[in-house]
């Protein structure tokens, strides 16, 4: 009977220790990213969200993220991510973004810190009773910090650095703050790999990841001018027109004419698949929650002598 009653007890204890959280992981990840900004775009003026991004323009992105689960509904998670953004006027199908004919390149370094909500999780993939793969579902957010360095393409093919040269005769910063937002999914298997995919969206406070926002103006520097209004008679020449939008010509992109849209920020989004490796221990609130089968240590009572 107590050899039974022991059987019993070790086998409830690994049955919940299987439920314990893996409350680290640390890993990388590696997906596509595309943005929303003045170049480049779809036909038609400016719209917002993903019906304005062009798929041929999305570009890659990878990095690496420790993750800490804080309870069973909340995480944190730290990322550090290399991003490259670019567009070009060249390729949209508007008219007047043709006629403008920018284009830019920014290779990003980019700090997330996100909280982690979890929305839905199964314990027991595939019902298999050996609890080896769970599945999590989160929401995130949080906040960010990227170094940014648009470049732009000279006449001669070269891509120079933008923000020194101050094309809209603005001094803009090179690190700015985001706001992460999105969702997120993974699976851990073998109670050791988690295999996942994040969708998200970073609205930033700045509207010069491509380096295009108010207007044009006049520049006696070759380099700077070369770069900061590209549109020639040939150019105009070479575009198509299309019904319902306006034909521009040369004297559309003079300076003191609109360049971009300054009442806008620019954003980006990413998808990722993300591959980590768990620590197993007990967090905090497994402790909390199951210390009634961990037990506690027994008190050694002295033997007191009886008294008579």
């Amino acid at each position: 009977m107590r050899k039974l009653l022991l059987t019993l007890v070790f086998a409830l204890i690994a049955s919940i220790s299987v439920y314990s959280q893996y409350y680290i992981d640390y890993g990388f990840s590696g997906g596509v990213t595309n943005y929303l900004g003045e170049i480049g775009g779809g036909e038609g003026t400016r719209r917002g969200g993903i019906s304005d991004m062009k798929l041929n323009f999305s570009r890659w992105t990878v990095g690496g993220f420790f993750r800490y689960r804080i309870s069973p509904k909340f995480g944190a998670k730290a990322s550090l991510n290399y991003i490259r953004l670019t567009g070009d006027d060249a390729k949209s199908l508007n008219p007047g973004r043709k006629g403008r004919n920018l284009n830019f390149n920014n290779d990003m370094f980019e700090f997330l810190l996100n909280g982690e909500l979890y929305l839905y999780k199964v314990n027991d993939v595939g019902r298999t009773g050996r609890y080896s793969t769970d599945f999590n579902l989160y929401f995130f957010s949080g906040v960010g910090l990227f170094f940014s360095n648009p470049k732009g393409q000279t006449p001669s093919g070269e891509w120079v650095p933008l923000q020194p040269l101050q094309t809209e005769g603005v001094s803009y910063s090179r690190f700015n703050l985001a706001i992460p937002l999105g969702l997120g999914f993974y699976y851990t298997i073998n109670r050791k790999y988690r295999l996942g995919m994040e969708v998200g969206w970073r609205t930033t406070f700045t509207d010069y990841l491509d380096d295009a926002s108010t207007v044009y103006v006049a520049h006696s520097d070759p380099l700077t001018a070369s770069v900061a209004n590209k549109t020639t008679q040939a150019v105009i020449d070479a575009i198509e027109p299309v019904d319902g939008q306006p034909f521009p010509a040369v004297t559309t992109y003079g300076p003191g004419k609109k360049r971009g849209d300054p009442e806008h920020n620019d954003s980006y989004a990413t998808v990722t698949v993300n591959f980590s490796w768990a620590i197993r221990g007990r967090s905090k609130f497994y402790k909390s929650k199951h210390s009634w089968v961990l037990g506690k240590k027994k008190r050694r009572r002295r033997k007191s002598r009886a008294k008579f």
